[in-house]
């Protein structure tokens, strides 16, 4: 598929927000980018970026989110849009640009497809109302009802946007993955990244392993490894996804199973990732791959992947690497506005493709 071709698009040169919360729990991703369509190509550029950390009381609802009532979870829902759009006026203070739209994912709290439901909070309707700029929100239902995973969103952007790169690897809370394979895009979730690494360290008393300075010190166990690796979700063919529910279910209770010092683990979990990613990208032994997200920056894990992909890993601008989510839902909004399906269904097992997406003024 090639959306670009169509003709009529309103994107000459249009700054946009795009926002991101992702389930490593970091902070809110706000992203300032502006893109331009010409002779049917897209070009992008991130103006600025930053993130703003989440206090304690907002990351306890967040991870306490998935227990409220059904009352609570919708207040929680307005509440939170309510505090993002406030951050995101406060950010275009100092913007001269004229923004046109924003592009928000959301935060997710619930996402299980197999039983056709998914939930990203943060309502587009307060955010809008805050900012006075329309927001384009709620991009995983559609592609569900539907019949897809609702995930991942992102293979459009890295398409249409980075297709200079074999493959495109996002290092979040879960590894996923987007390459082009026989003219379609394929997309899935690899396996858990930082959602794992992050487990242990704060069960040690850091937020994360900087560097992957705790797992250095620890030694690989082949027991925990192998039992990691024979997890079913890995033999499974097509279009996957994984959430924080699957997490907790299938992938803590192996972790717990086995006694082990905290450094052990977490040196595992990363030798169990670098293998999952080489599994994923060495059948184009020459392919270069990009890698972003909060991973990226974590030296020793990029070291380990390096080792066991054939392919040359690039780890772009810390621009990219921490923005780069957040740049592609600002660039599903635009595909939105445009009437652009951005919703692949060879990347999500879904019916057809679709506009993903809601719109609030």
């Amino acid at each position: 598929m090639q959306p670009a071709s169509h003709q009529n698009i309103s994107a000459h040169n249009k700054y946009v927000i795009g926002l991101m919360s992702g389930t490593s729990l970091d902070g809110l991703d706000i992203c300032l980018c502006r893109f331009v369509h010409t002779e049917g190509q897209w070009s992008f550029e991130i103006v600025e970026g930053i993130t703003i950390d989440y206090s304690h009381k907002i990351k306890q609802q967040l991870i306490n989110s998935k227990n409220f009532t059904g009352e609570q979870l919708w207040r929680f829902h307005c509440d939170y849009g309510k505090w993002i759009g406030k951050q995101v006026h406060q950010f275009m203070q100092s913007i001269k640009v004229h923004i046109s739209l924003i592009g928000s994912h959301g935060h997710t709290v619930f996402h299980n497809p197999q039983n056709g439901y998914t939930a990203q909070i943060g309502h587009g309707a307060y955010i809008a109302a805050e900012t006075g700029i329309p927001c384009v929100c709620d991009f995983r239902s559609g592609d569900i009802a539907h019949g897809g995973q609702g995930a991942p969103l992102v293979p459009i952007g890295d398409e249409l946007l980075f297709s200079e790169y074999h493959f495109c690897i996002n290092l979040g809370g879960i590894a996923n993955i987007s390459f082009s394979d026989n003219q379609q895009r394929v997309a899935y979730d690899i396996c858990p990244a930082n959602m794992a690494i992050n487990l242990i360290a704060n069960r040690m008393g850091f937020d994360m392993d900087k560097d992957g300075t705790i797992a250095k010190s620890g030694t690989v166990d082949n027991e925990l490894l192998n039992s990691l690796n024979q997890i079913a979700f890995y033999k499974q063919k097509g279009a996957k996804s994984l959430g924080r529910e699957w997490f907790e279910e299938v992938f803590e209770p192996i972790i717990k199973a086995k006694v082990l010092t905290p450094e052990n683990t977490i040196r595992t979990i990363y030798e169990h990732i670098a293998i999952q990613i080489s599994l994923s990208t060495n059948h184009k032994p020459t392919g270069n791959i990009l890698v972003t997200g909060g991973g990226a920056n974590n030296k020793f894990l990029i070291k380990l992947i390096s080792k066991k992909c054939t392919g040359q890993v690039i780890v772009p601008s810390p621009l990219i690497v921490d923005y780069k989510e957040a740049l592609i839902f600002g660039f599903l909004a635009i595909l939105y506005q445009n009437k652009i399906a951005s919703c692949l269904s060879s990347a999500t097992g879904a019916r057809m493709n679709s506009i993903g997406g809601c719109l609030y003024f």
